[in-house]
This record gives C-alpha cells, structure tokens and sequence, in this order.
C-alpha cells in the first residue's frame, strides 16, 4: 500500500507492506535510492504493519519494487502503473 502527503515541493510516499508478508525483512528499493536495499528498510508499526518514507520532489516519476529475504523481489499491488519488471509511482 502507499500512502502520500503533499508538502512544499515534494511528496512524501510511506510503503506499507502487512506484517510478514512476507517473512523476513523487507525493503523498497528504486531509482530515488540508486536501488540500494539498505537504504529505505521497511520498520514496525503500532498496527502492525511495516513501512518506510522516502520525500520524492513532486511531479515526478519513480520506477521502485520491494526486496526481501532471500533474494525475492516483488511489486506493490497499489503501483501507478508499471514499466517492465518495475512498479511506477507518480508524485
């Protein structure tokens, strides 16, 4: 799931992922973060899910997918749209 907040000039986007799906940890990787998996790992929350925040510049187009234990990859269900492999979000 992602959730947004307009601030001056920029979006923050948290990704949220339910806890333990999948097991283990979890990251979102992407182009704002040169695809680095230590960068933005999704954290607890009090209801128990996971997330992490990154502020993006508004207007603007990310390709991003979440990468977890064991080399898995995947995609939030929620993206804006997709380009090959990759999930799209639009600021």
């Amino acid at each position: 799931m992602l959730e947004r907040q307009q601030l001056e000039g920029r979006t923050q986007v948290t990704f949220v992922l339910p806890e333990g799906a999948p097991d283990g940890p979890v990251s979102v990787v992407g182009d704002f973060n040169q695809w680095n998996p230590s960068t933005h790992p999704l954290t607890p929350r009090g209801d128990g899910t996971r997330a992490a925040t990154v502020a993006l510049p508004t207007r603007g187009s990310h390709s991003f997918r979440y990468l977890a234990a064991g080399d898995y990859w995947f995609d939030d269900e929620q993206a804006d749209g997709h380009d090959g492999a990759n999930g799209r979000l639009h600021t």
